[in-house]
């Protein structure tokens, strides 16, 4: 148990293991389980406040992608079919990627260069002038570093999720997004899901009333996919969840949440605990693919994290959040989102979306039907059948990527911030310090410097902007 419990915390999934596949996913050093990580309360004084900071407005946004595997090419595509936007450069390690994104924006009136075969190609695609955001989709532990590089050569930077995977990663994000006065935006796209943004907007007209509690998670079964060895590049994935016991991956369920109670706007997270049970499958599935085929031998024999973990936190203004996270278990697909207030409730999963009026009986079919009608955002009144059409976790994605690229043709604060993208990141390495000391609780870090008791909530009206154009919505 002792041993376990100094082993537990690792800052990154792929510290110590030995499995980085020629080294491009570099590895830290682990933080003992049992010293408090110093970083957690690290004075830090604001240098500019990036909460509702409107950057200069792109007539053309010049757009440089990284990572072009699982994630990538979804935004890819959606970027060909908004009007304003130049796709400038695709980025890959692997060529066959990368020459593939490029043939496929061709018909389409773009003609990116293409950046492959060299760990380091993305730099040079960031050393560009003519580039005005960079979109990464690599592996998380790229994340951080080429946020900051691109931050660093005058980019914008807007990364898949997680943003980072340590504390002092979530500090260079901060602190550098706050010098170079760039965006640096996490895209969480479940904060664009269609029921996470009608909850919001219920939220913002008092339906709700007061906001006690909510409740999100990502129970997703991926085992295999993890396990495929066509799915993740180099089985990055599968090696995240080698050695690292906590939330890995909390941000789906716990960004809309954070955005209906206001965190960073308002409120703000004080601590958290955090408890995983045992590992029940990920190992025994390892073994069993050993004994077959020689590639998995690396990975018999392993520590993996616990199947199901629970984290909850606790607010400044005495709320609560819960956020599960289980990723090998045989579960239907769940990020519960649960929202409960002193006038009504909510919950998506597995209910496909229910709302009370503080009854014990969910709303009926018809009623339902009504508080839909009333309470649509402004943003999925516009876009949001065109959302659908082209797809992508069922229009979110693209919702997202058009409200994005909006969002810098007009000038306008993005709905998410550095503050919210380095929070929302943290409470994974937080997780793991708790599980690692039998659940102890452990104080959030403040990335605001106390500006969240004054910072405003973004608008989600599009009383200003709203007029970028979609020029088709093929699949």
């Amino acid at each position: 148990m002792k041993s376990n419990r100094r082993n537990f915390l690792k800052f990154t999934g792929l510290a110590g293991i030995g499995l980085t596949g020629g080294g491009l996913l570099k590895s830290f050093a682990a933080t003992p389980g049992d010293r408090l990580p110093e970083n957690i309360r690290r004075p830090h004084k604001q240098r500019f406040n990036m909460c509702g900071h409107a950057a200069p407005k792109l007539n053309t946004v010049r757009v440089g992608f990284v990572g072009l595997g699982q994630r990538g090419p979804g935004h890819l595509m959606n970027m060909t079919r908004l009007e304003g936007v130049e796709i400038k450069a695709v980025c890959d390690i692997r060529p066959e990627y990368a020459n593939r994104a490029k043939s496929r924006v061709q018909s389409l009136g773009h003609n990116p260069d293409v950046y492959t075969g060299d760990k380091d190609a993305w730099k040079k695609m960031c050393d560009r002038n003519d580039i005005d955001i960079i979109y990464i989709a690599t592996p998380w532990a790229l994340h951080t570093p080429i946020c900051i590089y691109a931050m660093e050569h005058g980019k914008h930077a807007f990364t898949e999720v997680p943003a980072a995977l340590t504390i002092d990663e979530c500090w260079q994000l901060v602190e550098t997004s706050e010098r170079t006065r760039k965006h640096c935006m996490m895209l969480e796209n479940c904060c664009y899901g269609f029921f996470e943004q009608l909850t919001l907007n219920m939220t913002r007209q008092g339906y709700f009333g007061e906001i006690i509690h909510g409740e999100g998670a990502y129970n997703h079964n991926l085992l295999h996919l993890n396990f495929d060895k066509n799915g993740y590049w180099e089985m990055w994935r599968l090696k995240e969840n080698m050695h690292r016991n906590g939330n890995l991956y909390p941000t789906h369920g716990l960004g809309p949440i954070c955005q209906i109670m206001n965190i960073n706007r308002g409120d703000q997270m004080e601590y958290l605990t955090s408890m995983s049970g045992i590992d029940f499958m990920m190992r025994e599935k390892a073994d069993e693919l050993a004994a077959k085929d020689d590639f998995f031998k690396p990975f018999a024999g392993k520590t993996y994290r616990g199947n199901a973990n629970t984290s909850c936190i606790r607010t400044h203004k005495g709320r609560t959040i819960m956020v599960q996270h289980d990723v090998t278990s045989p579960n239907v697909y769940s990020r519960i989102h649960r929202v409960v207030g002193t006038k009504g409730t909510a919950l998506q999963y597995p209910l496909e979306g229910r709302i009370s009026n503080g009854g014990e009986d969910w709303l009926k079919d018809e009623e339902m039907k009504a508080v839909e009608e009333k309470y649509q955002p402004p943003i999925v009144r516009k876009v949001g059948e065109l959302a659908k059409k082209v797809g992508g976790h069922g229009g979110m994605d693209f919702l997202m990527d058009w409200r994005v690229i909006d969002c810098l043709r007009n000038g306008l604060p993005l709905d998410q911030d550095v503050y919210d993208a380095a929070l929302w990141s943290c409470i994974s390495p937080l997780s793991e310090w708790s599980v690692a000391n039998r659940s102890k609780p452990i104080d959030v870090p403040d990335f605001t410097a106390g500006s969240w008791a004054a910072n405003k909530p973004v608008d989600i009206l599009l009383e200003q902007g709203g007029n970028t154009q979609v020029k088709h919505t093929e699949r």
